[in-house]
């Protein structure tokens, strides 16, 4: 995502976060890529994006992540990428992802610690954006 055209945008960075979460146990599971697309798909936020940047996106999240200082430096491009306004977004889509499978794994619970301080979101906000995402993924 180095050229002009191929810039990361705002939605990019949204799907960037999403699938951080996915591979942070080093697995995206059928529930998460369910998650994901789903979201992609009904959200305002992706009003207009093309689906077909999704694999991009996610390949440079998995390269970034094989690197030394890579969690830093998809920090950085998502930080870039991301007007504040959405870093709340960002943060209650990657709990939703983490969430989607009914079980949160700690490597998962480390990555989304690590997505609310780089994003500096408050602990009660992003308390409540948890609690949310697990009433949603609620099973009966």
């Amino acid at each position: 995502m180095t050229t002009d055209t191929d810039r990361m945008t705002a939605q990019d960075a949204l799907i960037a976060v999403m699938t951080a979460v996915s591979v942070s146990d080093q697995r995206m599971r059928t529930a998460e890529l369910v998650a994901i697309e789903r979201i992609v798909i009904h959200l305002p936020v992706f009003a207009g994006y093309d689906v077909e940047r999704i694999k991009h996106v996610a390949q440079t999240v998995l390269d970034l992540l094989t690197e030394e200082d890579g969690l830093d430096a998809l920090f950085g491009l998502v930080r870039g990428a991301l007007p504040e306004r959405l870093f709340e977004t960002a943060y209650a889509l990657a709990c939703d992802v983490a969430a989607a499978d009914g079980t949160l794994r700690e490597i998962e619970l480390a990555m989304l610690e690590e997505i609310r301080d780089q994003l500096k979101l408050h602990r009660l906000l992003a308390a409540a954006i948890e609690t949310g995402a697990r009433a949603r993924h609620q099973r009966a």
